[in-house]
Order: structure tokens, then C-alpha cells, then sequence
């Protein structure tokens, strides 16, 4: 996770000679260096290459990964904006796991950390989360892409004995203008690798965009829909074994011993139980053999300390968390003695569920294991991550080779790389590339899962209806402490408090705290959206709760506390895309949240109708959303879109919950995401922007519930405080 304000006060361009003559363009936020080629940069720290080979192919080399939210089409219509060449010349190519050349510099501030994280590793971040791909790589794949055009009409001129000012770049040629002559930049890019390095371009305007801006079709779509793309799950190395796995159901537990291996082997097809303790493996010829096998062995576990777990203890010691002192996270005037002699005083307690990613591809990993070298298929968030955890097994990052691969949806699952690691521990012990393919019970039953959070907010009112004073405490755990491995400034986890201690309304008196409390034997991690995502659905709910006891619109209840014009406006649109205020039929109701998240600017209104016996069914989403410049219009559409549709789920319908130390839920059936018949109508309004882009593919996600449960509350009078809605409905 990488700030976003570390990468874009400035950028350089790097150029140097690749072998073979390619002209080679990568990005460094230090200073202009020469390298000999793509493994060798010199002293630069790198974030993405531009190749351009003598037959004119261009190849670049993504410092992102693809998981569904499009970057392998929005990164390469940046290059290919600047450089002058059609999208469909460009190719895409996952990079390897190097953050001192792919990744972006760690921000101390972003997360609070106590410590420097360049001491301990961290400097620089290779992963993809956040919503941070345009964010990081607006100005440096841009300048990669400016600095190959003007390298390239610069070797032309040479060659052509002619001003550079008398030639032009596009699609793909550098044309004289006076004289029509034409070469290729394939013809041209080992000329233009010899000479002097320019200084940082000026890039385009908007107003001279070709690309940018424009609705573009997703390049990954064809393939995915005729089956011929490749996902982690697909790679299927030449002589592979499939490894069936079996996990410890409680946290910290172990395998019973002995095992019954010797009906096991009896399986035709099994070759080999690898036992490493809190996870066993039965190696096959394929994946039913493997079935059978496990099924043979029968695993029995000692569950260990954890066994004792229970949901209501964990959710009775948050409850009592949220009750005390803990640390301030924000502060602003006297909200103490502000609220002693208001006339109206409204207190909430706020409930928020475990919550598995649930994503569509199940956690896998292929990897083969040799002497001195592992390789290995996947797909990551985070492949740098996974090269320092393999560092336990006593693997050196030369040694390690990764293919990474499509991901069918990571939602901050896979910025976790435990599957790689428990991949590469069977796969030691087995002879040959083996496929470890997790099961859909297993992926959502060992995940790493959202927190539990509950936040207990008080707010006072003056005769008016006027906010006096604003008081949040949140309890809950410390993803970033937890991720990082890194203690937090003061003791605030910046995550679990965004967008709340830093929310966007202005009152006189106010202030944030927060407690941290990892609850014992449930690990967590990041999920779509991280710290907005909760913040956002406390924030949004209690502003209306305080809108409905001054008995006022909670659409300008929210406007009068907003000074930032970018927010009203979309609000402002929202409301009246959305027909805020219009009649509804009974027992309907339209409930509004908006955001500052991610770097942009959103209003959601929800409109949603319950039935006699209180089922829920949303009717229609409306989003207004100012993110900046838009890159590609679709893929923002489709990420609101499908941020909706993913939030509406988990707000509905999802939670976790332990008993006796084990998750409960197993499969769609109990976690389940919203059909095709239930989906509402989601509405996109984008506003149109010259600014500097903001982020979006969890920016639905984050908004989506607190709308939701407001249009509940103005459906049925009932407010939700505890999600799921279809728990929070019936307390």
C-alpha cells in the first residue's frame, strides 16, 4: 500500500539502451540515469519500462496487476496517449517482483507508522490496492511514453538531417511535415536509445487528448470471454501433480497423528501426504484422486488454544473496547463542554462484521520446487511481498521466478500471500511443478478476514438542529500494524480510522478516538475498500441519524457542513438524478452517503422498498462521482458499478461469525452475493474534470451501505446500526 501524494509531486523519466537495440523507458522518482537494459538501471529506482524493439513491437511492462479493475487497459492508454501509438499496439507484461525498480515509495505519514519503514523493508511497495494504480502511474507512465516520442523524432531528425522542431509523431511514425518522409519507430529505436537523455517532456493538455478520456473497450474482455485467458488457477506447467489440502479448522491448531497414509496411497493415482503440521497435502495424478485420497485419510486435528473462541465473547470484548479512553486520532475544539448544555443529545452504538473476499477464483498457487530455484504460477497483489515471505523457507530472491497471472478478483485477499507460502512448503517435499488448488469451503473458511469494528458515537445538538458536538470511538483491529508488522505513531491505525477522523464535514467540536483490539484466533487483513469502507458506513449513518432528530432534509442537513465544492456538486447531482424529494410508494424510501475516499468525491442515493415481513430488495442506485480526469469512462462505470453491487452484498447479506473457533460459513450458500434478480439498477454520473485523476474501484464498494441503510430507515422508520441490514433489521 503506497501513498498516493509520495509519487505525484514529481517524476523523471529514465532512458536507457536495452540489448539488442531496443529503446527502453522506465520511470524513477529520483533523478535521470542511464542503464544498460532492462536488468541492469543503474542507481534509479524504476517503476515501469516502455519497450520498443527494432520491428516497431511495444511491450510495456506493468508495474500494476489485473484483477478485474481494467489497469491493463486504462495504464496502457497513458503510454500510449504520449507516445503517439494506437492502444492495440502496445502489449502488456506482468513484471517480476523487484519493488526497487516497480514499486513506489512506502510513505511513512500515509500509515502513521513509529518507525521508518525503509529500516525494515519496506521503502518501496510493489502492490496493487487502494484504488492507486491511476493515482501512481498518471504522471510516471505518461512521461515514459513523452520521453519515447521525443527520443524518437529527435533520431529522426538526426538521420534526416532536420530540425526536430520540423517533425511530428503518430501512430506509430515520425513524419517530416515539409517532405511527407516517414520512418517507423521499430526503424528508429536504436538510434534514438544513443542519444543524450532529454529533459523531463512537456506532456499534453487535456484539451489535446485522443485517448484519454475516450469510452474504450476492455483489451482483456475477448479473452475472457472466449475461456482462452489465463488466470492463476489455469497454469498448468507440463507434468503438474494436483496437491488436495486440508487445513487446521481452528487457528493455531495441528494434525493429529499418526495419519491413516496408508489407505491414502491405496488410491490409484496418489502418490505422496506431505504433513507440515497445521496444513497436509495429498499429492496426485489429478484433482479426483486427490479428492478421493483426502477422503481416505480422514484428518483429525488438535485445535489448540483457539478452540475456545467464541463470536459473542469477541463482539462483548469490542463492546467493552469501545468504552474506553483509547488514543485520540482527531480533535477540534471542546466537544466535552460543548455538548453540556445542548438541548438534544443522540448516542449510537455501530456493529460491523467479519468479512470474507469470497472472490470468484479460489486461492491457488502452481509451483515447482528444485535445487537452488522455485517457480511459480499465481496470481498476486502483491509479488514482492511474497518474494520477502519466502525468505522463511530459506529461498533468496534470485532464486525465485514468478508468473504472474490474471487474478479472478483479489479484493485485498491477495495482498496477502499466505497460499503462496503454504504452496511452496508441500511443494518442497514434491519432485516436479505441483498445482495447489484450495476448495471454495476452504477459501472462505481459512481467509483472511475484514475486522469485527464497533464504533460508539455521541453528537449534540442546539435548538436549531445545529451540530455542537461530535464525539467517535472506534474499537477494533489494527490492519496496518498487522500487514506491515510495524508499530503505529500514537497508536492509531490510520486505516481504521480514514475517512472518520478526516471526514468531510466541517463542525466546531469533534473528536475521534480509537482502541485497538485484535480479536484472538480470527486473522485479518485488508478488504475491498479497507479503513472508508467501515469509517464511511458509521459517518453517513449517524449524520443522518442527527438530520432525522433535527428534523431536517438530510440532503441539506449534509450540504450546510460541507465546504469543499467539488463534494456538494456531486451531491448536489445525486439528489437530483436520483429524484430526492419526489414521492415514493410505501414502505420505499431513498437514503443518501457520500464520500471523500481515495482521492475522490462521490454521493450515492439508494432507493430500496421492504416488505411486511422486512426483506429488502434495492430498486436503484445512483452515483455522482468527480475523480478527476477520467481516464477510461467505462472501466469507471463498471468499477462504480460493480462497487455497488459488491457492497450491496456484504451489507445485506455477509458476515463471519466463529464458533468454537471455527468459521460457520462455507460457500455461497450462507455467504451469499447478489443474484442477477436481485441486482438493482445502478445509475453512473461522472463529472467532468481536468484535475489530476483520483482512485475508484473501491470507491463503490466504501459508499454503497450507509446509503443503503438510510433508505431503510426512510422506508420503514427502523434504523440499521448492526450489519448485516438482514441482522441489524431484527434487532
Amino acid at each position: 500500500m503506497s501513498s498516493a501524494s509520495a509519487v505525484t509531486r514529481r517524476q523523471f523519466v529514465l532512458v536507457s539502451a536495452a540489448v539488442g537495440g531496443a529503446l527502453v523507458l522506465g520511470v524513477t522518482a529520483q533523478r535521470l540515469r542511464r542503464g544498460v537494459n532492462t536488468g541492469s538501471r543503474g542507481t534509479g529506482a524504476l517503476n515501469a519500462f516502455v519497450r520498443i524493439d527494432p520491428s516497431s513491437h511495444v511491450t510495456l511492462v506493468m508495474p500494476k496487476v489485473e484483477m478485474g479493475q481494467g489497469t491493463y487497459t486504462s495504464l496502457p492508454m497513458l503510454v500510449a496517449e504520449e507516445l503517439e501509438v494506437d492502444l492495440d499496439a502496445i502489449t502488456v507484461e506482468a513484471a517480476p517482483p523487484n519493488p526497487a525498480v516497480y514499486g513506489f515509495p512506502v510513505d511513512p505519514a500515509a500509515y502513521g507508522f513509529a518507525v521508518d519503514p525503509a529500516a525494515h523493508g519496506f521503502a518501496r511497495d510493489q502492490s496493487t490496492g487502494t484504488s492507486l494504480s491511476i493515482i501512481q502511474c498518471w504522471l510516471p507512465l505518461r512521461q515514459a511514453g513523452a520521453a519515447a516520442r521525443v527520443m524518437l523524432v529527435a533520431a529522426a531528425a538526426q538521420h534526416w538531417g532536420v530540425p526536430a522542431s520540423e517533425c511530428r509523431a503518430a501512430q506509430g511514425q515520425v513524419i517530416h511535415v515539409s517532405s511527407g518522409r516517414r520512418l517507423g519507430y521499430g526503424a528508429l529505436s536504436a538510434a534514438a536509445a544513443a542519444l543524450p537523455l532529454p529533459p523531463v517532456p512537456p506532456l499534453k493538455a487535456p484539451k489535446d487528448f485522443r485517448l484519454i478520456g475516450r469510452a474504450t473497450a476492455r483489451r482483456d474482455t475477448p479473452a475472457k470471454v472466449n475461456g482462452s485467458a489465463v488466470f492463476g488457477i489455469d497454469a498448468r506447467p507440463p507434468h503438474a501433480r494436483v496437491a488436495q489440502i486440508a487445513l487446521s479448522p481452528v487457528e493455531g491448531g495441528r494434525i493429529s497423528e499418526p495419519l491413516a497414509s496408508g489407505a491414502t496411497l491405496a488410491v490409484r493415482g496418489v502418490s505422496q501426504v506431505v504433513n507440515e503440521g497445521e496444513v497436509i497435502a495429498v499429492v496426485a495424478d489429478n484433482t479426483w484422486a486427490a479428492m478421493k485420497g483426502m477422503k481416505a485419510l480422514a484428518p483429525r486435528w488438535h485445535d489448540g488454544a483457539n478452540a475456545a473462541v467464541q463470536q459473542s465473547a469477541i463482539i462483548a470484548d469490542l463492546e467493552a473496547a469501545a468504552h474506553e479512553d483509547g488514543v485520540v486520532a482527531s480533535h477540534k475544539g471542546d466537544p466535552v463542554a460543548a455538548a453540556a448544555h445542548a438541548p438534544t443529545h443522540v448516542t449510537a452504538i455501530y456493529h460491523q462484521p467479519f468479512l470474507a473476499h469470497a472472490t470468484l477464483e479460489p486461492m491457488n498457487c502452481t509451483l515447482e520446487w528444485r535445487a537452488g530455484r522455485c517457480e511459480i504460477w499465481t496470481g498476486t497483489q502483491a509479488p514482492d511481498r511474497a518474494v520477502a515471505k519466502l525468505a522463511a523457507l530459506g529461498l533468496k530472491p534470485e532464486q525465485i521466478r514468478i508468473h504472474n497471472h490474471l487474478i479472478g478478483g483479489g479484493f485485498g485477499r491477495r495482498l496477502e500471500v499466505d497460499g503462496i507460502v503454504l504452496a511452496a512448503r508441500i511443494a518442497r517435499h514434491v519432485d516436479g511443478p505441483l498445482r495447489v488448488l484450495w476448495s471454495r469451503e476452504q477459501d472462505i473458511q481459512h481467509d483472511r478476514y475484514r475486522p469485527y469494528y464497533v464504533d460508539r458515537l455521541s453528537g449534540a445538538l442546539d435548538a436549531r438542529g445545529s451540530i455542537v458536538s461530535w464525539r467517535h470511538t472506534i474499537a477494533g483491529a489494527a490492519v496496518s500494524a498487522i500487514y506491515y508488522g510495524l508499530p503505529m505513531k500514537d497508536g492509531v491505525d490510520v486505516d481504521a480510522v480514514e475517512t472518520a477522523a478526516d471526514m468531510v464535514y466541517t463542525l466546531p467540536h469533534m473528536e475521534v478516538r480509537y482502541v485497538r483490539h485484535d480479536p484472538p484466533g480470527v486473522p485479518t487483513c485488508w478488504w475491498r475498500g479497507v479503513g472508508p469502507t467501515r469509517s464511511v458506513f458509521v459517518v453517513e449513518s449517524f449524520i443522518d441519524e442527527l438530520a432525522a432528530a433535527a428534523r431536517q432534509d438530510p440532503v441539506q442537513y449534509r450540504r450546510a457542513y460541507l465546504s469543499v465544492p467539488r463534494l456538494r456538486a456531486v451531491l448536489d447531482l445525486a439528489a437530483d438524478r436520483a429524484g430526492w424529494g419526489t414521492a415514493l410508494p410505501a414502505r420505499s424510501g431513498r437514503g443518501v452517503s457520500i464520500q471523500y475516499a481515495f482521492g475522490s468525491y462521490l454521493a450515492q442515493v439508494a432507493q430500496v422498498s421492504v416488505n411486511a415481513q422486512g426483506a429488502v430488495r434495492v430498486e436503484r442506485v445512483v452515483c455522482a462521482m468527480d475523480c478527476g480526469q477520467v481516464v477510461n469512462p467505462d472501466t469507471v462505470r463498471a468499477q462504480l458499478e460493480g462497487g455497488a453491487m459488491f457492497g450491496l452484498s456484504a451489507a445485506l447479506g455477509n458476515e463471519i461469525t466463529i464458533a468454537n473457533g471455527r468459521v460457520q460459513q462455507s460457500n455461497f450458500h450462507d455467504f451469499p452475493s447478489l443474484r442477477i434478480a436481485e441486482a438493482p439498477r445502478v445509475e453512473i454520473h461522472l463529472v467532468a474534470s481536468t484535475e489530476s485523476p483520483g482512485g475508484v474501484g473501491e470507491t463503490g464498494t466504501s459508499c454503497v451501505a450507509a446509503a443503503l441503510c438510510n433508505a431503510i430507515y426512510a422506508a420503514t422508520g427502523k434504523r440499521v446500526r448492526t450489519l448485516p441490514a438482514s441482522r441489524g433489521l431484527q434487532a
